[in-house]
This record gives C-alpha cells, sequence and structure tokens, in this order.
C-alpha cells in the first residue's frame, strides 16, 4: 500500500526538480506508459477498450476517449481493485458518519453533486491523495513570500474551508482526511456552506483564519460581508475552488480581504490539475496530469483558441483509471510563455460545454456562452449573487442577492437592460426576461451554479 506519510515529501522534492530543470514532459510520457500498462492489466474495462492497441503506448492522442458517463456504466469493470464495486460505493457514500473514512480499509471515495444531471463516485487511492497535497504545498510555494508564511505562521497556520459538509464531496472528503491526523486537527476547520450567512460570518470571526478556501460564490458573499464591517478576519491568502469567476471577482476579494487571491482549476476526477499564478492563468501539473484542448471531433484544438472540451489525464490514481476523460469544459491554451515565469503549459477556463444556452430561432439555434452572461453581470454594480435559469426555450429567469444597501430595483433594471442588450445584440430579443422571487438555489454539493440550461432545469 502506498504510504502518504513516507511519500509526500519525495514527491514534492521530485516535482520540484521536474520544473526547474524542464523535465516534465519526460516524466509525463514514462508516468503515462506504466499507467496505461497498468490499466489494461487490472481494468477489464480498459482491457477491452484498449485491446486493439500495440503496447508500450506513451502518447494519449492513441487512447480511445472516456467520460462520466461510460465509466460509470462499466463501474465494476472499471477498477484496478476488484473488491472496489459500485454497490459497496454506494452503500459506503449513503453514510454520512463516513466522509473522510477509508473505503474498503484503503481509499478516499467522493462523490459529485451531478448539477449538469450526472452525478458520480470516484475512489482515490493513496498515492493520488498524496500527489494532490505534495502539489498544493508547491503551489502554495509559488504564491507566498516569506512575509506571507511569516504572518500565516503567527496566525496559528488556521484554515478555514467553507464546503458543503453534508456529504462526501471532494473539499469536505479531503479536509476530514486532514483533521484526522491530530496535528492539524485544531488548524483546519470545515464550515457548512448551508450554514445562514450571519452565523457563518460570526464563527469566521471567532476563528480567525489566516488561510480562508471556498466555492468562489460563497467568497464573493463573504467579501461583501467584510466590506460591510460585519466580517472581520484577516485571511493571507483567499482560495476560490470549484466555479469559473470573473477578474472583477478576484479584484474585490483581494480589496475586501487585502489578501492575496489565487485559485486552481481542477475536478474531482484530478484535483490537482492545475495551480493559478498572479497573471489569471492556470498552469497545468504535467508531471501528474495531462490536459488536451479539443474539438467535437476529438482532434487538437490550437492554442491560442477555445476549445470545444478538454481531455484530462491523472496520472497518480491506479485504483480507478482516468485517462483521456472528457471533462466538458472548453478551455483555451496560452500560445506563448506566461510572464509569471512558470514554464508548465497555461490554459484560461472558458466555461462549462455543459451550461450553454441554446435557443431556437427560425431554421437555426443560437448558443450562448455563460462567459458573456457572467462578464456581463459581474459588471453590474450592486450585484452579490446571481443565477440566470432557462425555464422555457424562449425565458430566462433571473434570480439575484442585490449588496447589502444597493436597491433591489435599480440593479433589476440593469441587470435586465444588460442582459437584453446582448440577447438583442444575437437576434434574441424575443426571449422573455422574468424576474424571480426566489434568491439563487444552492446545489446538493452547496455550489451556486450561476447558469442553468434548460435540459437541467426541466
Amino acid at each position: 500500500m502506498f504510504d502518504m506519510k513516507e511519500s509526500v515529501p519525495r514527491l514534492l522534492q521530485d516535482a520540484r526538480r521536474a520544473r526547474r530543470r524542464h523535465e516534465w514532459a519526460a516524466v509525463q510520457r514514462r508516468r503515462l506508459a506504466e499507467l496505461v500498462q497498468h490499466a489494461r492489466t487490472g481494468s477489464p474495462y480498459y482491457r477491452d477498450l484498449y485491446s486493439g492497441l500495440p503496447p508500450g503506448v506513451d502518447d494519449s492522442a492513441s487512447l480511445p476517449v472516456t467520460d462520466k458517463k461510460a465509466l460509470m456504466a462499466h463501474y465494476d469493470d472499471w477498477a484496478t481493485d476488484r473488491e472496489v464495486t459500485l454497490a459497496r460505493a454506494r452503500a459506503f457514500a449513503a453514510d454520512p458518519r463516513l466522509v473522510g473514512g477509508r473505503f474498503l480499509d484503503r481509499y478516499l471515495l467522493v462523490t459529485t453533486s451531478g448539477t449538469t444531471g450526472n452525478p458520480a463516485i470516484f475512489v482515490k487511492d493513496d498515492r493520488d491523495v498524496a500527489v494532490n497535497y505534495a502539489l498544493s504545498i508547491r503551489m502554495m510555494g509559488s504564491w507566498l513570500g516569506l512575509a506571507d508564511i511569516t504572518r500565516i505562521v503567527a496566525g496559528g497556520g488556521r484554515m478555514a474551508i467553507v464546503a458543503a459538509a453534508n456529504g462526501h464531496f471532494l473539499v469536505s472528503a479531503g479536509a476530514a482526511r486532514m483533521r484526522a491526523h491530530r496535528l492539524q486537527r485544531k488548524a483546519i476547520r470545515l464550515f457548512s456552506v448551508h450554514t445562514p450567512l450571519g452565523e457563518l460570518v460570526e464563527a469566521l470571526n471567532e476563528f480567525r483564519p489566516a488561510l480562508l478556501l471556498g466555492y468562489g460564490s460563497v467568497l464573493s458573499m463573504l467579501a461583501a460581508e467584510q466590506e460591510s464591517g460585519r466580517l472581520r478576519i484577516a485571511p493571507v491568502v483567499v482560495e476560490p475552488a470549484g466555479e469559473t469567476l470573473t477578474s472583477g471577482d478576484y479584484a474585490r476579494m483581494a480589496g475586501a480581504f487585502e489578501a492575496k487571491v489565487r485559485d486552481t482549476y481542477g475536478a474531482s476526477e484530478c484535483p490537482f490539475l492545475t495551480e493559478g499564478c498572479g497573471h489569471g492563468w492556470y498552469h497545468v501539473n504535467s508531471d501528474w496530469a495531462l490536459v488536451e484542448p479539443v474539438e467535437a471531433d476529438y482532434s487538437p484544438t490550437p492554442p491560442g483558441r477555445p476549445s470545444h472540451t478538454v481531455l484530462v489525464t491523472n496520472l497518480a490514481n491506479r485504483v480507478q483509471p482516468i485517462l483521456r476523460y472528457d471533462l466538458g469544459d472548453s478551455v483555451l491554451q496560452r500560445p506563448d510563455p506566461c510572464p509569471c515565469g512558470n514554464p508548465l503549459p497555461a490554459i484560461r477556463v472558458q466555461g462549462r460545454v455543459a451550461n450553454l444556452l441554446t435557443f431556437a430561432i427560425g431554421r437555426g439555434e443560437v448558443v450562448i456562452a455563460p462567459l458573456m452572461l457572467n462578464t456581463l453581470v459581474d459588471r453590474t454594480p450592486g450585484v452579490q449573487l446571481y443565477q440566470i435559469v432557462q425555464t422555457s426555450p424562449a425565458s430566462l429567469r433571473i434570480r439575484m442577492l442585490p449588496l447589502p444597501g444597493a436597491d433591489p430595483e435599480t440593479v433589476w433594471r440593469a441587470v435586465r437592460d444588460g442582459i437584453g442588450g446582448l440577447l438583442a445584440d444575437h437576434k434574441l430579443d424575443h426571449v422573455i426576461l422574468e424576474r424571480a422571487e426566489e434568491p439563487p438555489q444552492q446545489s446538493a454539493g452547496g455550489k451556486y451554479r450561476t447558469v442553468i440550461p434548460l435540459k437541467d432545469f426541466a
């Protein structure tokens, strides 16, 4: 069994050396070849899927594509450990008392909230957990200076994680696993994202975190509470995660908390996929992951152009191999070196393909990307939180939570006129905009999904 306690220092040393010496490409090919061979040997699903491939594959482009639907449909044949079955995984996931515990006495089990209609259960071995931990340390090292580290130590190293506490979601399961270690129990605290805002503010004021992590939409609300003076904390680093934010969101958080705001792009399938930099790019941890921006037919998308989707390979997890997995996001790969100096490939996330809004017009259709709406509403004064729900082929329902002190009528008119103008520019002025009485709604995992297409609402 992979021993996390002994492996993290070695993994961290290897990760730093791979970046410093630009060895990541060679390391990536070697690890890919090893993982493909392991999957073919231990997983009946991959053995069948790769039956026509030659031995010694070390190029991901030659591998067939997989996705969440296919892996869940072949769950019992997917894992290389034959004791991992869907029935056992579901039984474990059904018990909230086991969050962060060891599934089959040797794995970490995490679930997705299924906000796009396809919930899943993923099993992670100790190497996957250790790599995630080591790369998180490498990432923090790239973000922090000596003065930052001094402040964190002076603050007791306290980390507040605001996430769903009612399920085996990645953040809550990971936090529970870390808190199982005696030395981290007092320093790390999980705050439920479902806690009423006033109670959450009071609890954070008492805890006084030096590091603040959570879903981006919830941290935006906390930034408003900090600006109002009700929240009074001084984190060194604020790390929004799990949701795509705009540049305005980051700037506002940085100003409200007077902190460094950095984030990452990852998923339950591969949480250590990237690390963010100060220039707004996500650098792929290419020594342990592969990212392939591709078109709808899975042909490569050239750097500098938004992809249709992105294929991800997790080179650490051997119990449930994730190989050339369609994650469903549109990304743009930077065509030139990033000015931050990080040599690893850099991407930006354009939005989740599953969130695209489609409207019929004449004999064709018009597609509106979520980022278009997100950017527009983000720059509207007075908006604290919003949710745009397609309730019919020709209507959008707008759920909004104005900032404290903002006039709701003024904010609504600004949002309505902005979205209306965007739709008119795309010949969609027939689309009806409805003002919702209810506020934005959270998913089961605690996230506030900003754009919900008709297929997921109906």
